[in-house]
């Protein structure tokens, strides 16, 4: 087995449900070879999310008692948000991560989880204030190596009908796509959506097919798991939506530079 899972989250986070040390075990259970933890790093209340020196040593000690069994990797999913940039740009700095995630996950301090960033806007002015949010974060932030679940915003909208076509926001979407490239990044694929009950993953096919006609190349498949049970879910069908586009490999980062992994492999991984 050669799977590899570049977003899992543990205790560390608010939200994660199982410690480090199951997560591994699950992980080596099912034949993972590399796991990329990267827990929430946030900025709230003043106050940052995560111990970063208690999570790195975790991961070092864990590193070193299952040295023969996984390979672990040190990332870190940053909610960008700008007011808080400075705070979050030295942590970055001054901690050994191998992978940051970029996510955004509020817009104007207010979270897109809940229902009062929707309140007063069409579906239409809702999306496109998060669409831009992204494209201000990717001209002020550079230090990250990939995108989160870019469309994330369709998993909690209060709309009739959340579904996000490419179409209808096809300029900021290019936006995005092209300072993401240009900067030398990548975008994530994200296959919470299926256990979000959405039928898809994030993002959708027809963004992450733009994305490969602008140039687009790097590409990490995460799980967002905040359980050990979820640790490379979906992935058989993240991999199918990439060999159907044409991609030929998929990335994963060590000492923040990417690996790049033949497709080929990974598909024959998640499905043996």
């Amino acid at each position: 087995m050669n799977l590899l899972d570049n977003h899992v989250h543990t205790s560390f986070s608010s939200d994660g449900k199982d410690t480090m040390e199951s997560i591994i075990k699950r992980s080596v259970e099912i034949g993972v070879s590399h796991l990329t933890f990267t827990d929430h790093l946030e900025y709230k209340k003043g106050k940052i999310s995560i111990d970063c020196k208690k999570y790195c040593e975790k991961i070092e000690g864990y590193k070193e008692k299952y040295n023969n069994d996984i390979e672990l990797l040190t990332g870190i999913e940053v909610g960008f948000q700008k007011h808080a940039q400075k705070e979050l740009e030295n942590i970055i700095a001054t901690t050994p991560f191998d992978f940051v995630l970029c996510s955004t996950h509020a817009v104007d301090k207010v979270s897109v989880s809940r229902p009062q960033y929707y309140r007063g806007y069409s579906k239409k002015e809702a999306y496109q204030k998060y669409f831009e949010s992204i494209i201000e974060a990717t001209k002020l932030f550079k230090n990250f190596d990939s995108y989160g679940h870019l469309d994330y915003i369709i998993r909690y909208a209060i709309y009739e009908d959340n579904k996000l076509a490419y179409s209808d926001y096809k300029n900021v979407i290019d936006e995005v796509l092209k300072n993401i490239i240009s900067s030398g990044k990548g975008i994530e694929l994200n296959t919470s959506g299926y256990r979000y009950g959405l039928d898809s993953i994030h993002p959708n096919v027809d963004i992450v097919k733009r994305y490969k006609e602008l140039g687009g190349e790097i590409i990490t498949v995460g799980s967002d798991s905040h359980r050990a049970i979820d640790v490379c879910k979906d992935f058989d069908k993240a991999y199918d939506m990439l060999s159907y586009l044409g991609f030929k490999y998929v990335c994963l980062f060590k000492n923040r530079a990417p690996i790049f992994l033949p497709l080929d492999k990974e598909r024959e991984s998640s499905i043996a």
